[in-house]
């Protein structure tokens, strides 16, 4: 269990890690509105986040002023979507320290940047023999495309094991790693554990062999710094609406030489150069993996995202949600029979905590929690997986982003002891 030190957070963490989180505060309507009559305090950050009002105002701004589509004519409105569109993925990739903005693919989510990979990347590098090597630890959205892969091409998937803190175990990992590894798939940081993977020694492993490494960094990009060329890695999949922006875009960054050899994965306009009744030519990276009109006012409205954090520092962002996740671990301590999952220390682990209280069902935390204007997320979490290796069937999950502040860990903690009131006790807990 987590060693209690004090109930208030220390001095240095009321600084909200260089962060004004009271003026970040103002900018989310959503954060002014009560729940069952009780302020919302919202711990869901790692489902979704909260939008600031100037993403909501840059979406209104668009259908208001200049909807057009893009890259499609020559009138004023169409050029002035086209050029913020593209604005906003020149944001994206200096955001993530790439240097050539064609390599981000604007795409749905994370997951459509995953699924993208595991079709168009394995169709042409995989056969029957070679293998695939993810962790036993992933979310859904990157195991399940390479189950797809798999069955698809022959190829075998391998699993690195996690350690007892719910890392991934390094040794284990170079164990699997040979010459019929071709990519390396794991998550930068757990949605489940909020465990830091060490993808750049994972890439090293990986390139040593002739293998790619993707990262899933729905968890990691939203939440620290990430630069594409430090981590070493030659995909990365990320989301908008889990950092600030809205739903229906995110992003596939990939190395120019690996995405102009893949095929598009759909067929139909901007993502061709020519066209004839039997056959046709793809259009130059990213237009060849953006078919259709895309999703314009979203990707607009993720550039200002991207501003907004940029703003910030993502250092700040990390160094706010690591004391927040600090304090909480800490107060979660003074209630019997918690289960706390992942890394102890944390420095070495995210704002996200999962855990569960003796035998009371984690709904039913995330129940009562609701009725006192706290949301928290209850379930698998897309890792089911993992929870069988964890021996449960689904934890509670809170966690943290740049407008959660330390008195609402306090709400929190003490919602959760009104659980214990609500349902008693049970078996003892522990610490993965």
């Amino acid at each position: 269990m987590y060693k209690v030190f004090s109930k208030s957070p220390p001095a240095s963490a009321q600084k909200h890690g260089g962060l004004d989180v009271q003026s970040i505060r103002k900018d989310f309507p959503i954060l002014s509105r009560l729940v069952h009559g009780k302020p919302l305090v919202y711990l869901d950050n790692a489902a979704t986040t909260q939008k600031p009002r100037q993403v909501i105002e840059a979406l209104a701004n668009f259908y208001e002023e200049y909807n057009a589509n893009v890259h499609r004519a020559v009138y004023q409105l169409s050029e002035m979507a086209t050029d913020k569109y593209e604005e906003a993925r020149r944001k994206v990739a200096a955001f993530i320290g790439a240097d050539d903005p064609a390599t981000v693919i604007f795409t749905r989510n994370a997951t459509e940047a995953i699924n993208l990979v595991a079709h168009s990347w394995a169709s042409r590098n995989l056969k029957e023999g070679d293998e695939i090597l993810v962790s036993e630890a992933e979310h859904h959205s990157n195991l399940v495309p390479w189950q797809m892969a798999a069955a698809a091409t022959g190829a075998k998937l391998r699993f690195i094991r996690i350690t007892e803190e719910g890392t991934l175990d390094l040794d284990h990992a170079a164990s699997l790693i040979n010459s019929r590894t071709k990519i390396v798939a794991v998550w930068h940081a757990s949605n489940v554990l909020g465990s830091i993977s060490p993808v750049r020694k994972l890439a090293e492993m990986a390139h040593e062999h002739g293998a790619v490494m993707l990262a899933d960094g729905a968890q990691s990009v939203p939440h620290m710094p990430v630069n594409v060329e430090d981590l070493g890695c030659d995909f990365l999949a990320f989301s908008a609406h889990k950092m600030l922006g809205p739903t229906g875009i995110g992003v596939l960054w990939g190395r120019r030489e690996l995405l102009e050899s893949m095929e598009p994965l759909f067929g139909g306009g901007d993502m061709i150069r020519q066209v004839w009744l039997d056959r046709a030519s793809w259009n130059e990276i990213p237009w060849k993996f953006e078919a259709g009109t895309p999703n314009i006012a979203d990707a607009i409205a993720f550039g200002v995202a991207v501003d907004y954090l940029s703003k910030l520092g993502m250092q700040a962002v990390h160094s706010h949600e690591q004391e927040l996740a600090s304090y909480a671990l800490k107060r979660l301590n003074e209630l019997p029979e918690i289960t706390v999952y992942g890394p102890k220390d944390p420095r070495h682990r995210s704002g996200v905590i999962s855990f569960n209280i003796a035998d009371i069902h984690p709904h039913d935390v995330g129940t009562v929690l609701d009725h006192e204007g706290v949301a928290i997320r209850a379930g698998h979490h897309c890792c089911q997986p993992l929870m069988r290796k964890l021996g449960v069937s689904a934890t509670a999950r809170a966690s943290f982003y740049i407008y959660n502040t330390f008195e609402e860990v306090d709400i929190f903690v003490e919602a959760l002891q009104k659980v214990r009131k609500v349902f008693g006790g049970g078996s003892s807990g522990r610490s993965l």
